[in-house]
């Protein structure tokens, strides 16, 4: 027999049954009903339901069948007009268990007498009991060496030992804890706390407390569950769609019922926190596109499927999530943290259905993963089907908890504060330091502009001087060569060497100066108007260095003076004709040159 897919809906009056039955004859239908037993079989599918409310077949029933789409849609009266029936969203709960009619477990107490009548009193006094959310924390104390033999409990409400026993080459990419099956639950922390410490890094949580551009980006992100509209809150479980993939999931999962005393039951909400706040943060950080990345990321961030964690408080969930997330993920930052608290609040208060959904979500996701579908084997499936039971009040209570729950850094023990105060304070003198040295830049950069001014000024000055003494030397001279002097000096004036602004011009001493005079008068073929020529040269040159020797325009009056020198020298050998000594700047220290002519050396 095949289970055919089917969804439920409801209106005052009626129950709608919608069941889709490919390839099979429209007068092969038969039905049963009878309270909240439904039974509908079309070779060859058959379907049994245990419904949450009454029906009656009373006439009023209506049938519809689509040939295209192989869909029946039956309409069965409600006993009770008007009444509400809850969970029809539930689908795995309608399934009637296989082999027999009620689910029983398979450990009964029998003093009650009757087995069914024990099990509705042991849900009516889970759904009376009222747990204590801040409930007194117990001090750990070591078991038995008796105790410690036998193998250790973990997976949903530790009810599975052995299995890693058979899968220790995938034991590694599935869980942080090395031994399992010999680890207690106080071991497991201490290594878990231990594995936190060493893998948190300062670098990275800074990394993103600064440069947190892409953090406030993902935190604008609005998950499916937050677009949901006040009124569509309010209707709870009906305002949750269910998609086609997701009701075939549920129609798969085989209905059992969870014998669970007070203790287990407690630590059972607190891991479903754990591994909702795992998948919050993985639908806000990869805004609801997983990756490759995805089954790593919800395992690595719950402790519980990491680490085979029973937590005894919220706080500590809170704690260890937190923990967790600076340590792991690739985006580290604490107010990362906050929003998937918020966002697994928003899903409590969505009441069950869309707990179920997210559930179903995650076993999707590690359903498509190689080593992570065994995490579905130990925890996802059995919460999948175990919330469907449940009653909406005590999830209220839990979402309303942990709304209230407060998580500041100092609880995570990572030191947080003082390294942000740290590092704030050398950002602040990096900061200093960078306008010091932006200050500083201006500076000199002013100055070096009026270094440049004062060297244009300095150079302007000297160009000026070296024309007034060219105008000088053109109307200085005597007699017929007066007009002969002051035509070349038109057509070829002359043009003083450049000296660079930056190099500095030596200054002599007066005692080389008349060295030079000396070594003049001892040339042989120096004339008498040469060597008169070149004291009177050397004079003036001597009285300058004197005057503007701590002159700050110094370089260029040097220019001057040597432009001076040019100018006589050129004045000097056209008045001798052809048969003068030529005078040039020398580029030694000795600025005084004496060129000897091959007319001096013939006379």
């Amino acid at each position: 027999m095949l289970t055919p897919a089917f969804d439920l809906s409801q209106d005052p009056e009626y129950l709608i049954f919608s069941i889709r039955v490919p390839y099979t004859r429209t007068s092969a239908f038969d039905l049963y009903i009878d309270g909240t037993d439904f039974k509908f079989y079309a070779k060859p599918y058959f379907l049994r339901l245990s419904l949450p409310g009454r029906i009656v077949e009373d006439g009023r029933e209506k049938a519809k069948f689509d040939i295209d789409k192989g869909l029946v849609t039956l309409q069965v009266p409600k006993e009770t007009a008007g009444e509400d029936f809850e969970g029809l969203q539930m689908l795995t709960s309608l399934l009637a268990p296989k082999g027999s009619r009620s689910a029983k477990p398979l450990i009964e107490d029998i003093s009650t007498g009757c087995s069914e009548g024990a099990g509705d009193k042991e849900e009516e006094d889970e759904d009376e009991e009222e747990f204590d959310w801040q409930v007194e924390q117990e001090v750990y104390k070591e078991s038995s060496a008796e105790e410690l033999g036998a193998l250790q409990k973990y997976g949903f409400g530790n009810q599975r030992s052995g299995v890693f026993a058979r899968l220790q080459e995938e034991l590694s990419d599935v869980t942080d804890v090395k031994n399992p099956e010999g680890t207690t639950a106080a071991e497991r922390r201490q290594g878990r706390l231990d594995a936190e410490a060493s893998a948190f890094s300062p670098d990275h949580y800074l990394a993103d407390l600064f440069e947190d551009d892409e953090i406030k980006r993902l935190l604008k992100f609005n998950p499916w569950w937050a677009k949901r509209s006040p009124s569509t809150q309010r209707e709870g479980e009906d305002a949750v769609s269910f998609t086609d993939a997701e009701k075939e999931q549920l129609r798969k999962f085989t209905n059992r019922s969870y014998l669970l005393d007070k203790k287990t039951r407690y630590q059972v909400w607190l891991s479903l926190v754990d591994i909702l706040l795992a998948y919050s943060y993985e639908v806000r950080s990869t805004e609801g596109e997983y990756n490759v990345e995805s089954p790593w990321t919800i395992r690595k961030l719950s402790g519980t499927l990491c680490w085979l964690e029973t937590y005894s408080s919220l706080q500590d969930v809170l704690v260890s999530f937190g923990r967790r997330v600076l340590c792991h993920p690739l985006y580290r930052h604490f107010s990362m943290i906050s929003a998937a608290v918020r966002d697994t609040t928003k899903i409590l208060q969505s009441e069950k259905a869309c707990v179920l959904k997210c559930l179903l979500d995650i076993h999707k996701v590690f359903r498509g993963n190689d080593p992570a579908y065994i995490l579905n084997d130990l925890y996802i499936t059995d919460y999948c089907i175990w919330i469907q039971r449940v009653k909406s009040k005590k999830m209220s209570v839990l979402a309303a908890t942990l709304e209230k729950a407060s998580l500041q850094k100092k609880d995570l023990e990572l030191e947080l504060e003082e390294l942000e105060e740290a590092a704030t304070m050398v950002a602040e003198e990096e900061s200093h330091s960078d306008s010091s040295s932006s200050s500083s830049d201006s500076s000199s950069s002013s100055s070096s502009s009026d270094s440049s001014d004062e060297s244009e000024e300095s150079e302007a000055e000297g160009q000026g001087c070296t024309e007034s003494n060219e105008r000088g030397g053109g109307g200085g001279g005597g007699g017929g060569g007066g007009g002969e002097e002051e035509e070349m000096s038109k057509d070829n004036p002359p043009q003083p060497q450049p000296i660079p602004a930056a190099s500095p011009i030596p200054q002599e001493p007066m005692s080389t100066l008349f060295s030079a005079e000396n070594e003049v008068d001892d040339l042989p073929s120096a004339s008498e108007g040469s060597r008169r020529l070149i004291q009177e040269l050397g004079e003036r040159v001597a009285e300058e260095l004197r005057i503007f020797q701590d002159c700050s325009t110094y370089k260029a009056e040097r220019t001057c003076s040597l432009a001076n020198g040019t100018a006589a020298k050129t004045e000097a050998t056209s008045g001798r004709g052809s048969s003068g000594t030529l005078l040039e700047l020398s580029p030694r220290r000795n600025p005084l040159l004496i060129v000897q002519t091959q007319e001096d050396l013939d006379e």
